[in-house]
């Protein structure tokens, strides 16, 4: 294992050298991986977004049938602009027994392990198919994952469970929670300082709208369940950047500022949607009694549906059997797992490294994560040999 282990660094470094940041392209990678997988007679299909500049990769070794197993995880990362990095961000470093660099944990940690992999999946006389899936967009509202599903939906196969490898330091992930991210922008009225009765001042529109949302947060944390299995218990609302406005003596004309919801259930994100509905009515027609040109516009930037706990799933059996356990977990954050239920096909969230470093200088993973993912696939590449 250890030469595998060599190989499976070798690679995360490589992944790591392409800044794929959400904004950026990542058909550089996508070709990385195509070429390291065209050797070994793996079926590769790839789709594209709408500009052609991101990619998905939906790659399968073995029999082309439906069943086995999808490997899946996202090739962008968030971007790393911190100052207190230690060293270059997107340059894979070892020191000691941990790979620092963005996106080793968040999540080619994963993905290394999986191409590390693959040869050895392709060696062996497979019964069942393994699949690889790499997704765009996934850290902006998953954009990418949609434009996959459909592809597999239209022409197969149906895989039977899907592994998302985000890093849960390898425990089995079975059910977290949704996530709706927004953008809302104010249109107001702009004006000289010293009249702000005749403009609509579009930054104090939106300070009372982000007034309300934490209002509504609060009110959620009183919704929460008794027995609710997520840390925070309740739904949680969050805004995440806020611009607007060009001087102290101008009324803002215009103010657009970023949130988000993570709900626990379709019941409150219904609540949430009604709530911001009313609010929006209310505003709008204050803002209208001084001009007709003024609105409120929220822009839905993506619905990612939770993972809902499923004890007889077949992804939570296969997982629980690869890994030797009979223990789970939920999760606080999102991931590309529900899409995958949603689609009709059982998942679970596993994968190496620690979510706490994930979004942050000095994201690292450890070696002894890497060898235990690396441990769970050989184990995967037996059981799909299996008649």
């Amino acid at each position: 294992m250890s030469d595998l282990l060599n190989e499976t660094m070798l690679i995360l470094g490589d992944l790591v050298g392409f800044p794929t940041v959400t904004s950026e392209s990542n058909l550089d990678l996508i070709a990385y991986v195509v070429e390291r997988l065209k050797p070994l007679d793996a079926d590769l299909r790839l789709t594209y977004d709408d500009s052609g500049r991101k990619a998905n990769l939906f790659a399968t070794i073995g029999p082309p049938s439906d069943g086995g197993v999808v490997l899946s995880g996202h090739s962008d990362v968030v971007p790393a602009d911190e100052p207190d990095w230690t060293g270059a961000p997107f340059v894979a470093m070892r020191r000691h027994q941990n790979i620092y660099g963005r996106g080793t944990a968040d999540m080619k940690g994963f993905l290394a392990c999986a191409l590390a992999m693959a040869p050895r999946f392709a060696s062996h006389d497979l019964r069942r198919p393994l699949h690889l899936a790499i997704t765009f967009d996934e850290e902006e509202g998953c954009r990418g994952m949609p434009y996959l599903l459909a592809d597999l939906t239209r022409t197969g196969p149906k895989p039977t469970a899907a592994i998302v490898g985000e890093p849960t330091a390898m425990e089995i992930v079975t059910a977290h929670k949704g996530c709706h991210e927004f953008t809302t922008t104010i249109t107001g009225l702009e004006g000289h300082g010293s009249a702000p009765d005749q403009a609509v001042n579009a930054v104090q529109i939106a300070a009372r709208y982000v007034a309300e949302l934490m209002t509504l947060g609060a009110e959620l944390a009183d919704r929460a369940p008794t027995h609710s299995p997520y840390a925070p218990p309740h739904t949680t609302v969050s805004v995440g950047r806020i611009r607007g406005g060009a001087a102290r003596n101008v009324v803002a004309g215009e103010c657009t500022f970023e949130w988000e919801v993570r709900p626990i259930s379709r019941a409150d994100a219904d609540f949430v949607a009604a709530r911001v509905d009313r609010l929006e009515e209310t505003l709008s027609e204050e803002m209208r009694r001084i001009s007709p040109a003024t609105s409120v516009v929220t822009v839905t930037e993506g619905t990612v549906g939770g993972l809902d706990a499923d004890e007889d799933s077949p992804a939570l059996r296969l997982a629980q059997q690869l890994l030797d356990t009979t223990h789970s977990t939920t999760a606080a954050f999102g991931t590309e797992a529900g899409l995958y239920q949603e689609a009709g096909i059982p998942a679970v969230v596993c994968g190496p490294g620690s979510i706490d470093v994930a979004h942050r200088p000095d994201e690292h993973i450890s070696l002894e994560q890497l060898g235990r993912c690396l441990d769970m696939m050989d184990r995967l590449r037996l059981e799909l040999a299996k008649e």
